[in-house]
Parts: structure tokens; C-alpha cells; sequence
């Protein structure tokens, strides 16, 4: 497992703004909630991070 933290960009469920977030990389399975640094509303975030390191990211509204 890669312990590092990578940047990466994503679109806001709520305001569609294409923000810069960063994720630790060090965890296979994670879900947590950041606010969006535009729109202030809350967005869940699940990433997760394969044996290679390679990570996918996705985020949803708070009502989804």
C-alpha cells in the first residue's frame, strides 16, 4: 500500500464547481464528508485505492 497524500480534482454534486481536494492515498476504503470550498454544503466523499496505489474517488450529495 502507496502512504501518501495525492491531489485531484472533482465536480461538486450541488454547485457543479470543479474543486482541488486532497486524499489520502495510505487507506483502501474510506468514506468522509468535506465541505465544498465553493459552495460551502457538505459533500460524502468515497474513495478507494487499489493494491498498485491507482485510487478512485467518488462523491455524492448528502441525500444520496
Amino acid at each position: 500500500m502507496i502512504n501518501e497524500i495525492r491531489e485531484t480534482t472533482i465536480s461538486c454534486p450541488y454547485c457543479g464547481e470543479i474543486i482541488s481536494v486532497l486524499v489520502d492515498c495510505s487507506v483502501s476504503a474510506q468514506e468522509y464528508i468535506e465541505d465544498c470550498q465553493v459552495c460551502c454544503r457538505p459533500i460524502d466523499f468515497r474513495v478507494s485505492v487499489d493494491e498498485e496505489g491507482d485510487f478512485e474517488v467518488s462523491v455524492y450529495s448528502e441525500n444520496e
